[in-house]
Parts: structure tokens; sequence; C-alpha cells
């Protein structure tokens, strides 16, 4: 049967990013003939090495425990989808949503939340860690594919999203992880004290959307929890008893796929009303106006906040520190510092690039360089390294 033809492209909204009207960017550029200036950011993330990396960095698992579960990529293309149909219905610019979503977690090191522990760790007398101020640095200054300037020479409006998805990040700035955001912002403004366009704001949410559903989903295949588990669960629990009453003969297969796909649609549902609540509310008349209003545009509704805090809550208790995933983080954090560690130590064990790098700096130069290149390995490429230098098969449960 063919879909119902209630369907219809919504008006663009008042409150829009227009590419036409772009701040530009840090360096100047043609505009392209094919392309509006985000359609542009987007494609230059795809094709930059950092955003292919993401294929082999962990989600929760490790990236080659198991070609089912989600990694940094696999998350990052599944944010974007969402962000660019929730923009869409919005009447936002899709393709600048699309691309915040696609960019936002270029920072993360391997072996996710450990592998920042471990960094942050190493780097507290050097300045410190922060995946989120990393990828502002990969997007300005690692990646270097252009002869005229590093970095990806990103729009403004991209930069803003990538750095203040969240809201604004001015109490951020008095930490040391973020001076390099500070830095930036001395040459190219960004308002960090203010709220970012409703695009940045609706990548925001789609991350939220997209990782608390496909960790229940990667959870219940990885035998951390059952089904039964999640049945007084608040948001995920409704929506599994009305699939089983749907389809009584379903296997957990197919329940958890089905389940899944509904929550995502009630989820992005929530968002899509609280947010055009907002908007009547408010009025924002332009991009300009969302960013003044003083709270997000773009939101869950109270309910809907409130049941994903006790979901979260399962997560945290069933998957995140569970003991098969709490014991695989260990090991990657020790096996993180430990490269850390010999690479200060002994500047040699640096491929050659990455050791020119470090020639003749001080030693918090030096440290920053080495955290660039652990920051930049995949899970892989790190255990191989680990191997490399110390000769060992360490650590066993990768």
């Amino acid at each position: 049967m063919a879909d119902s033809p209630s369907f219809h492209t919504p008006e663009r909204a008042r409150f829009a990013e227009n590419p036409e009207k772009s701040r530009g960017r840090l360096h100047f550029e043609p505009q392209s003939r094919t392309r509006t200036p985000f359609a542009r950011d987007r494609d230059r993330i795809i094709h930059c090495q950092a955003f292919r990396r993401l294929k082999e960095k962990t989600q929760v698992f490790v990236a080659h425990e198991g070609d089912h579960f989600r990694t940094r990529l696999t998350h990052s293309l599944e944010v974007a989808q969402i962000a660019r149909s929730i923009a869409f219905a919005l009447g936002l610019d899709s393709d600048l949503a699309e691309t915040i979503a696609l960019a936002h977690d270029l920072g993360h090191p391997p072996f996710g939340h450990s592998g920042e522990d471990a960094l942050a760790e190493r780097m507290a007398p050097f300045g410190g860690f922060d995946h989120n101020v990393q990828t502002l640095r990969v997007v300005t200054e690692l990646e270097v594919r252009y002869p005229a300037w590093a970095g990806l020479n990103l729009t403004w409006e991209t930069l803003e999203g990538i750095v203040k998805h969240n809201g604004p990040v001015t109490n951020r700035l008095e930490r040391p992880s973020w001076r390099a955001v500070e830095a930036f912002n001395a040459i190219y403004d960004l308002r960090l004290d203010s709220w970012a366009s409703a695009e940045a704001q609706v990548a925001a949410l789609a991350d939220d959307i997209a990782y608390n559903n496909h960790d229940v989903d990667d959870g219940l295949q990885a035998g951390l929890f059952r089904i039964d588990d999640l049945l007084e669960v608040p948001l995920i629990g409704p929506v599994l008893a009305q699939v089983r009453a749907d389809w009584p003969e379903l296997d957990d297969r197919m329940l958890r796929l089905e389940a899944v796909r509904r929550l995502i649609g009630a989820m992005v549902g929530d968002v899509l009303a609280e947010t055009a609540r907002r908007a009547a509310e408010a009025k924002p008349g332009s991009a300009d106006e969302v960013r003044a209003l003083g709270r997000a545009l773009v939101a869950f509704s109270p309910d809907m906040m409130e049941d994903l805090a006790l979901l979260r809550s399962f997560l945290h208790e069933h998957m995140y520190r569970h003991d098969r995933v709490k014991r695989t983080r260990g090991e990657a954090t020790r096996l993180l510092g430990e490269l850390f560690d010999v690479f200060l130590k002994d500047p040699s064990t640096l491929p050659l690039e990455w050791r020119e790098r470090q020639r003749n700096v001080p030693e918090t130069e030096r440290a920053r360089v080495i955290c660039d290149y652990i920051a930049g390995m995949t899970d892989r490429y790190a255990i191989e390294e680990y191997r490399r230098l110390f000769h060992t098969e360490f650590p066993l449960e990768f």
C-alpha cells in the first residue's frame, strides 16, 4: 500500500538560517556555483580524514567487538538523519542542521568517554582536554587539506553550532581545556554568550534521540539487559507493550527494532510539538532573535525530559556501569595513558610527522601534539601502536 498523501513541504520558518545571508568564512572564498555555503561545509566534513576515522572509534562498545554495534561514524550518520528530518519539518535549513550533526563528534578520541578520561587526566598539567574543544581544533587547525589555510574554513554558522549547540559557553572559558575556544573566538567572534541557531539546537537534540535509542538497541543485542527489564522503564516500556499488543507473535529481534523505530518517532514528534509551542509563544522573527531568546527554542517537553532522565538512569545502571563495559573501559583508559607517557618520555617513538611537530617546543606544546596524535587514532590503531611499542598482546579483552 502506498504512503498516505498527507505529506507536504513546510514553509521556510522566519527564524531559519538563510545560506544567502551567511556571515561567511574566516578566509574569503568565492561562492560555489552548485552548493549553498552550508552544503559545502557538509561536504568538507564528509571528505575530511577525521570523519573517516570515526568508523573505528568506540560509541559504547570497542569498534571491532562486533559489526552490529554502533561506532562514532554510524552514530553521527544517525544523528544527521534525524537532525535533517526535524529541521525540514520545522522549516529550517536542513543542510546546516545536518552539517553540525555530522561534525559534532569529530574531536572524540578512541574508546569513547574512556579515551577522553585518559587524555583529560594526562593533559591536566598541560591545559586539559575536552572533546568539544577538540572538535573545533580539528575543523579549524588540525585538518590540513588546503594550501592557503589550516582547517576546513567552515562558515561562521557551522562553527558557532559546533561550539555552542547546547547553549552559551562563556561559563566554560575559565576552564584550561577551553582556552583554544577563547583564542579562536578572539580571531573570529562566535558570540559565545548567546544561544546558537535553531538548526544547531536541532542537531543537539537529534544527538540525544539517536544515542538513547541506539544504546537501548545495542544493549539488548549485547545481552546486557533483556526486553522484560525495560517494560517498567518510561518511554521504552509502554512502546514495547504496545508493539507486543499489535504483534503478539513477534520475535525479540523484530520487537526490539519496531520499538526503537516507534520511540524515535515519538521523540521527534515531541520535539516538533514543543518547538512549535515555544515558537508561537516567543514569535522569533529571525535567526538572531532565536539567539537572543535567553533559552532554547528547540526542546523536548517537560514530560519527555522527565521520562528521558529515567531512561538514562536505567542505561547508566544496566549498560554504562555493566561489568563488561567497565572492564573494557578500564583497559582502554590504561592503554591510552601508557601510550601518552611513552610518547612524552621518548619522542623518538612518534611517527616522523608528529616527531617534527613537537621538536624544540615547550613541554606544554609537546604534550598537546601528543594529545592530538592520540585523539586522532582509531581504536584499532591505538591497540596496534600499543602492541608495537610494548611488544605485548595486552589488553586481552580487545
